[in-house]
């Protein structure tokens, strides 16, 4: 591939973001995912949170049992018109580590390989990645957090934003990673508190409407760390736009599967992508970078 850089572009190569560690190839957001993504180079490890009946902070992106990844307590399959009764929210962690959600395989990934696999605490995920990054001699890893909060899921399909972000960043401020975590969230109520309490900590909003993204920015009522848009709605011109109406404000993509969707966000020079195949990413900003 030539190389698309002009004299002008950045001399940082755009970040690597793990999207559930790496959902193309391994089961998302699991221990394997994980130390997969870890292994291949990635600078971020991005996952989802949830809560438990018993408060437990659960990697998962859905605040229940996907029927697509997912089995039962029981270890059966998990009927589409009754996931939502498979409410995480509502049962104990223990339960809901015996619900295997890897040995199906993603319908949607055939490149992903499956194995028997449970959604971890985010306590543990944390700790494995540590060690593992520790393990491979390899610089210490970033981590996005996406708190999967909505205002119609208040007391519903998790704890109201106050105490689901106290849960949250009780977990990171005990693992250690403070520092190196951004909070990601499409609530804004959730980055609105995050920023009253911990003004130094690194927030990401998540859109993914067609509405201008200073429309978005306007109504958040601070400046977050970084902005991170459905990559179809990423233009030339909205990103002129962003960049002159917030110089610093990172942006970062999600999720940027396909190579040539890829090649125009780095000719676009976003700040980071977030990839299902942060393989192809990675192999691609060795390349065009050089």
């Amino acid at each position: 591939m030539p190389n698309l850089l002009s004299a002008s572009m950045p001399v940082r190569p755009v970040e690597v973001h793990g999207h559930r560690g790496c959902r193309g190839l391994r089961p998302e957001n699991t221990l394997p995912a994980f130390l997969h993504a870890l292994a291949l180079g990635v600078d971020i490890i991005e996952l989802d949170v949830v809560v438990s009946a018993d408060k437990q902070v659960v990697v998962s992106h859905e605040p229940w049992l996907n029927p697509s990844i997912c089995l039962d307590v029981h270890g059966q399959p998990v009927a589409s018109d009754t996931a939502h009764e498979h409410n995480l929210y509502k049962m104990l962690y223990a339960d809901i580590r015996r619900c295997d959600c890897g040995q199906l395989g993603h319908p949607t990934f055939p490149e992903q390989v499956p194995g028997p696999a449970f959604k971890p605490l985010l306590k543990e995920a944390l700790v494995a990645i540590e060690a593992a990054a520790r393990a491979l001699g390899r610089a210490p890893v970033g981590y996005s957090v996406e708190i999967k909060s909505s205002p119609e899921g208040d007391g519903i399909l998790h704890p109201a934003p106050a105490q689901f972000l106290a849960l949250v960043l009780a977990e990171l401020a005990s693992a250690q990673v403070l520092d190196r975590t951004t909070l990601l969230c499409f609530d804004p109520r959730i980055l609105q508190l995050a920023h009253q309490q911990l003004p130094g900590l690194s927030t990401c909003l998540l859109v993914e409407d067609e509405l201008a993204w200073t429309h978005h920015l306007t109504q958040l009522g601070f400046v977050p760390t970084a902005f991170g848009p459905d990559f179809t709605t990423v233009t030339p011109e909205a990103v002129a736009l962003l960049r002159s109406s917030y110089p610093g404000l990172r942006l970062v993509p999600w999720t940027v599967n396909d190579r040539s969707d890829m090649k125009r966000m780095l000719a676009l020079q976003v700040d980071g992508i977030a990839t299902d195949y942060p393989d192809r990413l990675i192999s691609m900003r060795t390349t065009y970078y050089q």
